[in-house]
């Protein structure tokens, strides 16, 4: 190690829910040295304060006690009279069950460096070692360690020393601990590892087998790079989480426990299916976030919010290729990939706020809508994944109707130009990069996609390539789109939605008939027409009601009891149903060429 080495430790207490952190670092130059940690971390877009679990923090230069002196809510400066070594000693409280902080207890332990790690000044580009302890074996027995952190000195369970070339890959290497299942399997010669923490009972050579063929399919599409040594899906177990957060060498996901496929199970069921996208989502991010980067985040030192309007083409065109890349690893078939973009598509046409926002606003409202959802959502703001994803798919359907080239030779020019480089991708990266390699004047297109709340023309472009676009109301309360039993009779709609398990309004449609009666979110409904209304009774009771039919709602709004009379509606013609034409010659050719024979 060099003098301008960043040594750090890190002891896990499970009963106290903490990491106690001391971080060294030998300082030559007399004066205040500055230390700082994130306000967020990347692939999250919301400023998260993790300074705020800090407590207890206490600074000493050679054994001696030094002053601190805060500058913000995340930076301080360290009193340093002379050269000599500076010790921060303080705890993180780790209580937060996500993918993007710290959590600790006597079941599992997880952390990103972006909260426990701060930043030396001028310091950025050191080599950082960090010592991490086992817990006491009393509390956590027969805990491992995974990371995508460089091994210096580990033992056989993975804890001991790790190092990082500089502070931006500590940051990016979670850290997973527990008594976790791990399978190991290789992609085109890439070592790969599943860690399960969590009990569960999986099928995991099946499991190894399955993401083996979907990160296969990305690697060839971009020519077997980057190399890289290892990547690691770390993964939470629990009884009905789902999501994930990208990071160059490992991602760290959450999933029900129900979602992994069981010994002996056949085919691929809702649960897991959904599981394989969420893992081919997040590999996918190895080349699109995480190194074809927009330079407004690369440039970014995480102290504030960082601007894109160009976030829809990292999540939304991150979106559109995971589903599409279990139908090129063979895990799904043609007409079930057109029921996942059907179900996109009625998400989207369920949500009144694509009237009113566009995408690239979307995108860069990111921080305070997308991250900051409330009942107003739904009728305020459009969804830059879902929608991202639709607009990717109308770009490429476009691509391939008007010119030689696909999306994917888009995002192999984006690579070569600036993610192979480390290089930050300008605004309008996309848009400019498929603009030129097609010949193709796209302006406009991409004015109506991203700049505009017009409606995107999926029916007109899918019907190019023999794909029937229906659009109809819903055949039940569970019906989200695509394939299905259609039933007889379908439900009536108020236009609001309830909260899981509850009676109390989430949302309420700015174009329904609850809001044209005066409800909102968070009013607690008690009965219909004078009948108990409960959560479990919901469903069976709106399914009763006929269109045009005026029922009496008793709600309470805070603590006042409150009466509105509503009249039912048809359940309008939002839900999308996407199947395959009999078609030949030139249709039939374009859809083999998209989606395979």
């Amino acid at each position: 190690m060099t003098s301008a080495s960043i040594r750090c430790t890190v002891a896990p207490d499970p009963l106290a829910h903490a990491f106690h952190v001391t971080l060294e670092l030998a300082v030559t130059t007399p004066g205040a040295q500055r230390f700082s940690l994130p306000s967020w971390i990347r692939g999250s877009y919301l400023v998260r304060d993790f300074a705020k679990h800090v407590q207890g923090l206490v600074a000493t230069l050679d054994g001696a006690p030094a002053t601190i002196t805060r500058i913000d809510k995340r930076s301080f400066d360290v009193a340093c009279p002379a050269a000599g070594t500076v010790v921060l000693a303080y705890r993180v409280h780790a209580w937060d069950p996500s993918v993007r902080k710290a959590y600790l207890d006597t079941r599992r332990g997880f952390f990103n460096g972006s909260s426990l790690f701060y930043c030396p000044a001028g310091h950025a580009q050191s080599p950082f070692e960090v010592a991490i302890a086992r817990p006491d074996a009393a509390v956590a027995p027969d805990w491992q360690l995974a990371t995508a952190l460089t091994a210096v000195e580990v033992d056989a369970a993975g804890f001991g020393r790790y190092r990082a070339a500089h502070y931006e890959e500590l940051i990016d290497c979670p850290v997973e601990m527990a008594a976790f299942q791990r399978v190991d399997f290789d992609v085109d010669g890439i070592p790969h590892s599943l860690i399960l923490s969590g009990r569960c009972e999986p099928d995991l050579p099946r499991l190894a087998a399955d993401i083996t063929r979907v990160c296969h399919v990305q690697r060839e599409m971009f020519g077997q790079e980057p190399a890289m040594p290892k990547y690691l899906f770390l993964t939470q177990v629990t009884g009905n989480g789902y999501g994930g957060l990208e990071h160059r060498t490992s991602t760290a996901l959450v999933t029900a426990r129900d979602a992994l496929p069981r010994p002996g199970q056949a085919g691929l069921r809702k649960g897991y299916r959904g599981f394989l996208g969420l893992v081919s989502h997040e590999y996918f991010h190895l080349w699109n976030v995480k190194r074809i980067t927009p330079a407004r985040f690369a440039d970014s030192d995480l102290a504030a919010e960082a601007y894109s309007e160009d976030l829809w083409a990292y999540e939304g065109t991150t979106s559109y290729y995971d589903d599409l890349m279990l139908l090129r690893a063979g895990l799904i078939d043609a007409a079930s990939y057109l029921d996942l973009v059907a179900e996109a598509a009625t998400r989207l046409e369920r949500t009144p706020g694509r009237r009113v926002q566009t995408l690239a606003d979307a995108s860069f409202e990111a921080w305070i809508k997308y991250y900051q959802p409330d009942e107003q959502t739904p009728n305020a703001a459009v969804n830059y994944y879902v929608k991202g994803a639709l607009a990717t798919l109308c770009l490429d359907l476009t691509l391939r109707r008007h010119s030689a080239i696909t999306l994917d030779d888009v995002m192999r020019g984006l690579w070569q130009r600036y993610g192979r480089h480390d290089l930050g991708v300008p605004e309008g990266g996309l848009e400019a990069v498929a603009c030129e390699l097609s010949g193709l004047d796209l302006k406009p297109q991409f004015d109506r996609w991203l700049r505009s709340t017009d409606e995107l023309p999926l029916a007109e472009l899918l019907s190019e390539f023999g794909i029937l676009a229906n659009r109809h109301p819903t055949r039940g309360l569970a019906d989200e789109g695509g394939r299905g039993e259609v039933k007889p009779h379908p439900v009536a709609w108020l236009g609001l939605t309830l909260r899981g398990g509850e009676t109390t309004i989430a949302s309420v449609l700015s174009t329904g008939p609850a809001a044209a009666a005066g409800l909102a979110g968070g009013d607690v409904l008690i009965a219909l027409d004078g009948l108990k209304l409960t959560a479990g009774n919901w469903a069976n009771r709106l399914e009763a009601l006929a269109v045009g039919q005026r029922v009496a709602v008793s709600y309470f709004r805070g603590d006042e009891l409150l009466q509105a009379e509503i009249t039912a509606a048809a359940w309008p013609s939002d839900t999308w149903t996407l199947t395959l034409a009999e078609v030949d010659g030139d249709e039939l050719a374009r859809r083999r060429a998209w989606l395979g024979a």
